[in-house]
C-alpha cells in the first residue's frame, strides 16, 4: 500500500472527497493540559493541508479548537472538509446545553458556526447518543438543516449499530438526508466496531472513520509495564498519560498487542506509530482514520502510515494478537456446525 492525503476516497454513499487520513484537533488548544498552543496548532494544520490534506474533524466541546479553525481556514474554506459534533454539554447546569434534541442541535449548530467563521458545515456528526431523544426528531432536525444549507452531510458517532440502522432506514423512506459517516473508536486494541458497527456501515452505506486509531497512544510504544500501576487519581495531574489511566487504556493486554506492534514495526522498518495507524487502513470498511498529534514531528511521523506495506504473515500476527471474541450470533453463524446444516460442501461466494 502507498497513498497519499491526497489520494482521496469517497466518503460513504456520499460524492465527497475526503483524504484517507483526517486531522483531528482534540489536540487544539490546552484546556485539557496537554495540547497545542495556537502557534504550534497552525503549524499542524499547515503541514496537513501542505501536503494534500483537506478532511478536519473537531467537536463543539474541544475547547478552542473550533476557533483556532475558524482563523485557520480563513483563506481556504471552500477547499476543506470540516467536520464538527453535538449532544455534549455546552452550559453545565442548563438542562438544554446537551443532548440530540432540536434545540440543542439547532444552538449547537449556530454557535460552531461562528467559531468556525463560516456559513455552512461540510459534515455534521452526533456526538454521543442520549437514549431520550426519538430518531425522528434527530432525523428531521438534520434535514431541516441541509435543506437550510446550514450542513451539507451528517453523521453518526458513538451510536449502538441498531439505531443507526432504523435511522437510515427511516430517512430513506421518508426521503431525508441520509447518514453518510459513522465515527468509533476503533484499532489493535479496541476491535469492537468489527461486531456489527462497520459491516452495518458497509451495508448501509456510511464511510467509517475512526478515532483513536492508536489507541490512545499505546500502540505508539510510549507505555510500559510500569505504567500498569498509574491510577491517574492525583487531581493535580493533567496529562494524556493521567487520562489513559483513568480510561483503563493500559493493561497487561494492550501492552502486549503494542509489542507485536512494535516486533513488525521494526521488521518493517517503520514506527510503531505507522504500523497500528496502517492496520486500521486495511479495513476495507474504514474511509478515513483520524490522526491526533500535539507536535509537528508527530503529524509528519503518522502521516507515513500512508507508506506501510504489509505482509500476510505479518497481518496474520496482528490479527492473533488483538483477536476478540465477535459473541452471539456472529460465532454461531460464523461455526463449523452452522456451515455444515447450511451449505454443505458447496462452494458458495458471498458479496464480502
Amino acid at each position: 500500500m502507498s497513498l497519499t492525503l491526497d489520494t482521496y476516497r469517497l466518503l460513504g454513499r456520499s460524492g465527497l472527497r475526503v483524504s484517507p487520513l483526517a486531522l483531528g484537533t482534540a489536540t487544539f488548544g490546552n484546556e485539557w493540559g496537554w495540547g497545542a498552543e495556537q502557534d504550534d496548532a497552525r503549524e499542524l494544520f499547515d503541514t496537513y493541508v501542505e501536503r494534500g490534506g483537506n478532511f478536519i474533524d473537531t467537536a463543539d466541546s474541544y475547547g478552542s479548537s473550533e476557533s483556532m479553525l475558524g482563523e485557520f481556514t480563513r483563506d481556504r474554506r471552500e477547499s476543506l472538509v470540516l467536520a464538527t459534533k453535538y449532544t455534549t454539554q455546552r452550559r453545565p447546569g442548563d438542562p438544554n446545553s446537551g443532548g440530540a434534541h432540536r434545540k440543542n442541535l439547532f444552538a449547537s449548530v449556530e454557535s460552531s458556526l461562528r467559531r468556525l467563521n463560516t456559513d455552512y458545515l461540510d459534515l455534521l456528526h452526533l456526538h454521543v447518543w442520549d437514549f431520550s431523544t426519538s430518531v425522528e426528531e434527530i432525523l428531521r432536525g438534520l434535514d431541516d438543516l441541509v435543506r437550510q444549507g446550514k450542513v451539507l452531510y451528517v453523521g453518526m458517532s458513538n451510536v449502538p449499530a441498531w439505531e443507526i440502522s432504523r435511522m437510515q432506514a427511516i430517512a430513506d423512506l421518508r426521503g431525508w438526508a441520509p447518514l453518510v459517516a459513522l465515527q468509533i473508536d476503533y484499532s489493535l486494541i479496541n476491535r469492537g466496531g468489527e461486531r456489527d458497527l462497520i459491516p452495518m456501515a458497509r451495508e448501509l452505506g456510511l464511510g467509517v472513520n475512526p478515532y483513536s486509531p492508536l489507541g490512545g497512544g499505546v500502540l505508539s510504544g510510549k507505555y510500559t509495564r510500569a505504567d500498569l500501576t498509574a491510577t491517574g487519581d492525583d487531581p493535580g495531574e493533567s496529562t494524556r498519560r493521567s487520562f489513559n489511566a483513568r480510561l483503563g487504556m493500559v493493561t497487561e493486554r494492550t501492552l502486549a498487542i503494542a509489542d507485536v506492534v512494535r516486533e513488525i514495526a521494526g521488521e518493517l522498518g517503520h514506527s510503531a506509530a505507522q504500523v497500528a495507524l496502517a492496520w486500521t487502513l486495511q479495513n476495507p470498511g474504514v474511509t478515513a482514520p483520524v490522526l491526533g498529534a500535539r507536535t509537528p514531528e508527530q503529524l509528519l511521523g503518522n502521516l507515513g502510515a500512508l507508506e506501510v506495506g504489509f505482509t500476510a504473515e505479518h497481518l496474520a500476527r496482528l490479527d492473533e494478537v488483538s483477536a476478540i471474541d465477535l459473541g452471539y450470533p456472529h460465532d454461531l453463524l460464523a461455526g463449523p456446525h452452522i456451515r455444515k446444516v447450511t451449505v454443505g460442501d458447496l462452494k458458495v461466494e458471498t458479496r464480502r
